[in-house]
């Protein structure tokens, strides 16, 4: 099939898209999914990030026999308009799994345009807004006194913002112990008998950021993920109680099916409020944006088609008072880290960085991976994004079998329902 090209594609002497390659890796365990775009310029390709660890191969297929052959041919150059263009080519369109793929291209195309023009994205984007980027790191326990050791640990590394998380006796709670690699995960996921009682919860939370602040002080920054697991009454409920806690912020304390609420949320209590990184649609941000419902905005860069809408958004988020947060957990590759340290640095919206720490075998699949130094991301002056892509290191590292990391869905109630991820 021929497909219609843009109405100047062949006007001038352009650099075009010769190739589009995707490469599966688990370096560290989660699975990675890079994409490498190839012009017609000798040596110069560009690498993007669509990593989404529940369904890698279902997103590579999309990149593989739907998203590359339509930009074959096109001006590298073109960012926004093949975002448009890729973003509609699906007439059901929209979905994590198609914004996914088409984040892995933006990404690249983003790459490539640094290096062509010599510069940093950031540069891209109208420049740096600040010499570091400052991150959260995540400090979890098996009770109190254990998270208090982690938080003071991340202190002592210089870290000024810290995220808790205490496990609660006899329940399956988020963020606390999370198993290290695939095959850990993999028994979790068949052995998942533990379950979500949010009662104990509720009563935990508020002790457990007691004792932190009269353990550490007040100054450090302190933030905690609901993950959604409670009733709208319940989050309005936890949030009231860890107002005297002065929060950086509350994380998903509302689901995504209930964003209405924040506004009921809003006028009880004055703990500030993160959510979106389950947000498979840049739109959905708007309303709780420009109705300043939420203070951060936590956008997950692939889950809404990569960098070209995350720039608009974090816009939107400078024009109306409301900061990043973008979401970084190790499932996302330093490229794609790297992608979202070009909004923070160039952005006067910028909030905080979710950052992880890398592996050396993450490195040596990813040479130039981001640095953290002091709690911050050192700001790269490579032209870009910074981070390459060893093929060959890649693939050492198969990823695991499908289902793997889907063990959110096993979560349930004491009654045998299911429970919120």
């Amino acid at each position: 099939m021929v497909l219609a090209s843009a109405p100047w594609a062949r006007s001038g002497d352009r650099t075009r898209i010769t190739g589009v390659t995707s490469y599966l890796t688990a370096p560290a365990g989660a699975p990675l999914l890079i994409v490498r775009v190839e012009t017609n310029q000798a040596g110069l390709v560009g690498y993007g990030c669509a990593s989404s660890p529940q369904r890698p191969l279902a997103i590579k297929q999309v990149i593989d026999e739907y998203l590359a052959p339509m930009v074959i041919g096109r001006d590298v150059l073109d960012i926004d308009d093949l975002s448009h263009l890729l973003s509609l080519s699906p007439y059901w369109r929209g979905g994590a799994i198609e914004n996914n793929a088409l984040a892995g291209i933006d990404i690249a195309l983003w790459d490539l345009k640094g290096k062509i023009a010599g510069l940093p994205v950031y540069q891209l984007m109208g420049g740096r807004a600040r010499t570091s980027v400052s991150v959260y790191g995540h400090a979890d326990g098996s009770d109190n006194s254990e998270v208090i050791d982690a938080v003071q640990q991340f202190i002592d590394e210089g870290y000024e913002y810290v995220r808790c998380q205490v496990a609660v006796q006899g329940a399956d709670t988020y963020g606390t112990h999370s198993p290290a690699d695939a095959g850990a995960i993999a028994e979790l996921a068949k052995s998942r008998d533990a379950v979500w009682m949010s009662s104990p919860y509720l009563r935990a939370i508020p002790a457990m950021f007691e004792a932190v602040r009269d353990a550490v002080g007040w100054d450090v920054e302190l933030l905690h993920d609901v993950h959604e697991r409670v009733t709208v009454s319940e989050a309005i409920r936890l949030s009231e109680a860890l107002d005297p806690f002065r929060l950086y912020f509350l994380e998903d304390a509302i689901a995504p099916e209930d964003l209405e609420w924040y506004r009921e949320l809003r006028a009880h209590s004055t703990t500030p409020q993160a959510v979106g990184e389950v947000f498979s649609d840049m739109r959905t941000f708007v309303p709780l944006i420009t109705n300043r419902r939420i203070d951060f905005a936590r956008i997950r860069m692939g889950a809404i088609g990569g960098l070209t809408p995350t720039v608009k958004l974090a816009v939107l988020c400078e024009l109306m008072g409301v900061r990043t947060a973008i979401h970084g957990p190790g499932d996302i590759s330093p490229i794609g880290h790297a992608a979202a340290l070009a909004v923070d640095v160039s952005s006067r919206a910028f909030g905080i960085q979710e950052s992880t720490k890398y592996s050396d075998a993450v490195r040596d699949v990813f040479p130039g991976a981001p640095v953290i130094k002091n709690g911050a991301y050192e700001i790269s002056e490579d032209v870009g994004l910074g981070v390459g892509f060893d093929e060959r290191e890649a693939r050492k590292y198969e990823i695991a079998a499908p289902l793997t990391y889907d063990s959110w869905a096993l979560l349930r109630h004491r009654d045998g329902s299911v429970a919120r991820p």
